[in-house]
């Protein structure tokens, strides 16, 4: 009596069959300690990156360098001198690239399928805009809970905002950029809500007789000394009005990345001059809502900048995300919400 009848493999499930049994046991285990030799240089490192012990990423190299020596006839990495990196060979470095590729696409096809099914959702903030997912909370707090969605929050900075959102990185971002007034041709790739828009000004602890004018203009502004950023919001605003090389055009006394130390360092009169942030932010610390202090006061910005630009606050997704779901899944619960709130705002 003959046995079953076997169907014979094509095509590539036939190559995958017919592949090495050592390959076939290669793990994805393996392969992220392989990676992350490649970025920390050293099993001791790899293994804090990993936060596992040292010998057991000992154990996974050797038995990588066992396997593709057995299949490729060269090993992937070869340990050096003491205190020395390791060395990847030409086959460790295809390895690498080719694990890279596995993990990207492994990664993005589950984070599509997350998404799409709505048990998860990631939403950015910057410090400055947190409190707009606060607020509108409350709306879905009750939603998410009943039906057991995650709610990431990250933070993130301007400079990475539209990196993250076009790797797919999160969902939604709340955030300030730098827009032309009515419809930003820059912002066309994107879907937005305005929260609020607002001007930019000047914190200074310069005395009225060094800045006696009660605004600051385009060409006056290269004259003062200033606390400035090298990227980000306000350097997106300077870059636009003064060039990429804005550095060189303005006098930038300190280089700051964060208003805090900007306020700290005028606090300090360790610097004399004028910080250029969101008007609201400086209102802020001239109010003491922030770590001003004496002797700061708050010089506005004319409103004959080239071009005009005004900082927007708002929620920003991917352009035409939303529409491949209906109004129950997660991001566009969160969109509608975010809209009727600054809907409300704005009447």
């Amino acid at each position: 009596m003959s046995g079953p009848l076997r169907v014979p493999a094509t095509g590539a499930l036939a190559e995958l069959l017919a592949s090495p049994s050592q390959l076939l046991d290669v793990t994805l285990d393996q392969l992220r300690t392989l990676l992350a030799l490649r970025e920390a240089k050293s099993p001791l490192r790899a293994a804090q990156l990993l936060d596992r012990e040292h010998s057991s990423v000992r154990k996974q190299l050797d038995t990588l360098n066992r396997v593709f020596q057995q299949i490729c006839g060269e090993v992937l990495v070869v340990k050096q001198g003491r205190g020395q990196d390791y060395l990847f060979t030409p086959t460790g470095q295809a390895v690498v690239a080719i694990a890279g590729r596995i993990f990207a696409d492994w990664l993005t096809g589950i984070t599509d399928r997350r998404r799409q099914l709505g048990a998860r959702v990631t939403v950015a903030t910057t410090e400055f805009t947190v409190d707009f997912l606060a607020q509108i909370w409350p709306d879905v707090a009750e939603e998410f809970t009943r039906r057991e969605i995650q709610l990431d929050i990250t933070h993130v900075r301007t400079r990475d905002f539209w990196a993250q959102l076009d790797a797919q990185g999160v969902d939604l971002i709340c955030g300030s950029v730098a827009a032309a007034p009515g419809q930003d041709p820059a912002l066309a790739d994107y879907d937005v809500i305005e929260w609020h828009r607002e001007d930019l000004a000047l914190i200074t602890n310069l005395p009225v007789r060094e800045l006696p004018v009660p605004a600051v203009g385009q060409d006056r502004l290269t004259d003062i000394p200033l606390l400035a950023p090298t990227a980000g919001l306000i350097a997106e605003f300077l870059r636009r009005w003064y060039g990429p090389n804005f550095a060189t055009r303005l006098r930038v006394i300190a280089e700051v990345d964060s208003i805090y130390y900007g306020l700290a360092l005028l606090r300090s009169q360790l610097v004399h001059g004028a910080l250029i942030c969101a008007r609201a932010a400086a209102d802020a610390a001239v109010e003491g809502r922030l770590p001003g202090g004496p002797g700061l006061r708050l010089v506005p910005l004319t409103n004959d900048y080239n071009p005009p630009l005004q900082l927007l606050a708002g929620i920003f997704a991917r352009k035409g995300e939303r529409q491949l779901y209906d109004d129950t899944h997660p991001l566009n619960l969160l969109w509608n919400a975010f809209t009727t709130h600054a809907q409300h705002q704005s009447t």
